[in-house]
């Protein structure tokens, strides 16, 4: 790492003064040559990043590695940019493995590492990119704005070769007769006119690098210190408080007391006057603007790059994490002491970084898996706060709707935790019982960081619901897709959940004490039953806004979704599978009756009551008729005690009773009443089906299940089985569950009277 040669709190100064400097300088330049941008719109032209003029060390391009990229958009650096890279560029890996100019004569430089220690080690300014590209032009910087710009050469396919930093001349900067400089193959999406002496555009890409090297990591080690001024003054005030309740007669236990008072004292004047002094220097208002500054040079720079088309992939990853960084150090690290939301134009720059995220989090130009799940992630955070989520509705409806088509990309093959959460804080505010910051059973705890995203109040987006509910209705092999891989997902996270709490049910019975179990194990538990209610809560908002999805059997998917709903939904409510919660283990802290139930039930409610009278009732003969559903956890949910359970941990006198009635807080009245009234139609249909429910044989039982009879025969190999189990694995398969031979068709069976 170059930054190991200068100290991280000299590249705080350090950058805060170059920053100083490159925008009167930039502005400077603005008032000698007509046509110019003022540093207020500064940006980084895109030619800089293919182009071959910057050495940027390897570092990873949203597209990929530099070489791949040399050859797979080598016709599009042709007709865009005019740009032919030299044959021997593409096959160079990097650009430490090319050679010297054929005239200098020279060897090859050394590769890698080894170029910054040995015998042909570069110049000692040249250890850090940044720093020697810095010192390289700032010194030259005023004398070359006074160069005026040349005229622009008629467009021609110039030859490119990468240069390293200690090859260029002052003719690659700035160029000359025609040759463009730094800003050769500019793209027809840029404009003509100049944007800042050539040399300061190096110093500005250099300075976005700086702060993503060392920069930021440095800002947030200062941010600790007021952490531990908070916990010394706790510490102190409770030694006093003990002091005052110490009793005359221990002088032992006073004395004691009496040192520790001292030493916290002392510790917490060092940290206070180290936190003054980090307030007025580093977290000030000056720095604050230098930093929100760069974040706006990235925001520009990202756009204008995007703008190229397929060329935004030689963008270097730095750009992305910088606009996210400073972002993110802008509204953590400055505050309580200068607030986010006085900066200049806060509001606009929220949009645009909010448009960035919502665009480029699915960008098929993007490929590094890192800087993929940093846009995830700071996308996942911006919705989770009132002022953000207003800003990515701010951005066009184009935008939007795109960024919600993503999200509702099927979940296979991809990384969907992080999308289905952001789906979830977006619906979090208007579930049944889902307007809690944090869980009934944890208010007594303390949590690490009340500052985290997920411990933010709803703040659910009406807007996007209603894209997410336009774009579902409308395309129905999207929308059957998107559910299929939502519910594949849940099968998988509950069966995972169910599987690991039962085998720590079974240690919990061999072995009393507590430390019995792997915390890996129960970290891992823990995640499958949050992701499960997270994937419940996207399933009750798609029932909540888009019924019609699981209810119109117009809809080729619709009865098969709406059994597989059931199948969960009565899964999820089984009584039996509730008393695991009751096992209180570290790293279970999550896990409770009452995120899972009440998820749940939300998606029952608006199946069973809120729907028409014809839905309704075509919902409560589907879930009656699922083996899995037991109408005795409907009356659980209202309190009602469950019969003793075979093989159940606790007994019955020991068990807390799960009642939505205990949480007058969090269900309302008309919720509860909606659980009455969906009880009492369950209790009168479930009369009528046990009335008119003919006997079924064991040989007409489908074969996968064993819940329904027989009523679908494939083609060509005539296996059997019911019409729920075939479609569901025509769904995921094409192969026949039992011979493997291709399925080309499904008919309707019924058995023949004679048999």
């Amino acid at each position: 790492n170059p930054t190991v040669l200068c100290p991280p709190e000299y590249m705080v100064c350090f950058l805060h003064r170059l920053i100083t400097a490159v925008r009167s300088l930039w502005d400077e330049g603005k008032r000698k040559i007509p046509g110019c941008v003022s540093s207020e719109e500064a940006y980084v032209p895109p030619q800089l990043f293919y182009n071959g003029k910057v050495d940027y060390y390897d570092l990873q391009r949203l597209g990929g590695l530099l070489s791949h990229l040399k050859k797979t958009l080598k016709d599009d650096l042709a007709t865009k940019a005019n740009i032919i890279i030299d044959p021997s560029e593409i096959q160079a890996t990097s650009m430490d493995d090319l050679d010297e100019d054929e005239d200098s004569g020279a060897a090859q430089r050394p590769f890698g590492a080894a170029a910054m220690g040995g015998a042909l080690a570069r110049p000692s300014w040249l250890s850090s990119p940044t720093l020697g590209r810095a010192n390289r032009f700032l010194s030259t910087a005023a004398v070359s704005l006074m160069t005026p710009r040349r005229p622009l050469a008629p467009p021609e396919k110039v030859k490119v070769r990468t240069l390293a930093v200690e090859q260029r001349t002052e003719e690659d900067i700035e160029g000359s007769h025609g040759n463009d400089g730094l800003l050769l193959g500019r793209p027809p999406e840029e404009p003509e006119q100049p944007i800042a002496e050539k040399s300061l555009l190096e110093i500005l890409d250099g300075i976005v690098m700086m702060y993503n090297l060392s920069v930021h990591q440095q800002l947030g080690k200062m941010v600790v210190v007021s952490d531990d001024v908070h916990e010394y003054a706790v510490a102190l005030k409770d030694t006093e408080e003990k002091i005052a309740r110490c009793p005359s007669r221990r002088h032992d236990i006073l004395e004691e007391l009496q040192k520790s008072q001292k030493v916290f004292a002392e510790k917490l004047n060092h940290l206070s006057r180290r936190l003054a002094w980090i307030n007025a220097t580093i977290y000030s208002k000056e720095k604050m603007l230098d930093v929100y500054w760069l974040l706006q040079v990235c925001i520009r720079t990202i756009e204008h790059a995007d703008n190229t088309g397929s060329l935004f992939a030689f963008t270097p990853e730095f750009y992305l994490n910088v606009a996210m960084n400073s972002y993110s150090a802008l509204k953590n690290y400055f505050s309580p002491s200068n607030s986010m939301e006085e900066l200049p134009g806060y509001e606009d720059t929220l949009t645009q970084l909010a448009a960035i995220l919502a665009k480029h989090f699915a960008d098929p130009r993007i490929v590094g898996t890192d800087i993929k799940d940093s846009l995830m992630q700071a996308l996942a955070s911006y919705v989770c706060y009132p002022q953000s989520l207003k800003a990515v509705e701010r951005i066009s409806e184009e935008q939007r709707v795109a960024m919600m088509k993503n999200l509702l990309a099927p979940y296979e093959q991809r990384p969907w935790a992080q999308t289905n959460w952001i789906l979830v804080r977006l619906w979090r505010g208007c579930g049944f019982g889902y307007r809690y910051t944090r869980l009934p059973h944890l208010l007594k705890t303390k949590p690490e960081d009340a500052n985290l995203p997920s411990l933010q109040k709803p703040c659910p987006s009406l807007l996007l619901q209603r894209h997410m509910a336009e774009l579902l209705s409308q395309d129905k092999e999207m929308a059957a897709s998107f559910l299929n891989s939502v519910l594949n997902q849940l099968n998988w996270a509950f069966s995972e959940f169910i599987g690991m709490i039962q085998e720590v049910i079974q240690q919990a019975a061999e072995r009393p004490e507590r430390n019995f179990v792997d915390t890996r194990q129960l970290k891992v538990c823990a995640t499958c039953f949050d992701l499960s209610v997270s994937l419940l809560r996207v399933l009750e908002m798609t029932v909540t806004l888009v019924p019609e999805i699981f209810l119109d059997w117009t809809r080729p998917s619709a009865e098969l979704l709406l059994r597989r709903l059931a199948q969960v939904g009565g899964g999820a409510m089984k009584p039996g599978t509730n008393l695991v919660v009751n096992l209180r283990l570290p790293g279970l802290e999550s896990v409770d009756h009452y995120p899972i139930l009440v998820a749940v039930t939300g998606i029952l409610v608006r199946l069973l009551v809120d729907g028409d009278s014809q839905w309704v009732s075509r919902a409560g003969a589907v879930l009656l008729s699922d083996p899995c559903f037991q109408l005795h956890s409907i009356q659980h949910l209202l309190g009602d005690k469950e019969p003793p359970c075979a093989g159940a941990p606790l007994p019955p006198g020991d068990r807390k009773h799960f009642s939505l009635h205990a949480y007058t807080d969090y269900i309302s009245v008309e919720e509860q009443q909606k659980v009455e009234q969906m009880l009492a139609f369950l209790t009168e249909e479930s009369k009528q089906a046990a009335a008119s429910a003919a006997p079924t044989s064991e040989e007409d039982l489908c074969p996968i299940c064993y819940a329904h009879p027989i009523s679908a025969v494939f083609k060509p190999c005539s296996h059997k089985s019911c019409k729920a189990c075939i479609n569901q694995h025509l769904m995921n398969n094409k192969d026949c569950f039992f011979c493997k031979a291709t399925i080309t068709g499904v008919e309707d069976y019924n058995k023949p009277a004679s048999s």
